[in-house]
């Protein structure tokens, strides 16, 4: 069995290379497609009798090297790991104060959308009831704003 795999390694490239994109489709994660790439360029290697060992090695280099330095371009390029919410659509708009916000208490203010928040001093500062503030972060359920 081994050496009827060791005379067809073209053949246990691909069957790699099926496998890596296999998983690839279902996790989606870019960490298999490294290896599916490598896996296809060792195919058209694998034609030149080259031995196994270097073979080998070649697929764990390049595989390695296509982790390393595109994987963190390639996540940044299709924005993974990040989910957008509506939430995040807050960050910049202004609120009305409705309930005065404290250094020791949380406040409440009103957003465009009717909604009514929890809100936090960005800087610390006492907000007075009725100042218009602008949203800064939104962490879990509350605004943190500051004054316009």
């Amino acid at each position: 069995m081994i050496d009827f795999i060791l005379q067809n390694m073209m053949w246990f490239w691909l069957a790699l290379l099926i496998v890596f994109v296999a998983v690839e489709a279902m996790t989606q994660a870019l960490t298999t497609i490294w290896a599916a790439i490598s896996a296809l360029l060792m195919i058209f290697l694998s034609k030149t009798n080259m031995p196994v060992k270097w073979q080998l090695m070649i697929f764990l280099i390049v595989t390695i090297a296509l982790i390393l330095f595109t994987r963190p371009f390639a996540i940044k390029k299709f924005n993974m790991g990040k989910s957008k919410t509506n939430v995040d659509a807050l960050e910049g708009q202004e609120v009305l104060v409705t309930k005065a916000v404290t250094q020791f208490s949380k406040g409440e203010a009103k957003a465009k959308n009717g909604v009514i928040w929890n809100v936090t001093s960005s800087d610390g500062k006492d907000i007075a009831k009725n100042t218009v503030c602008i949203i800064k972060k939104v962490n879990g359920n509350t605004l943190e704003v500051s004054e316009k």
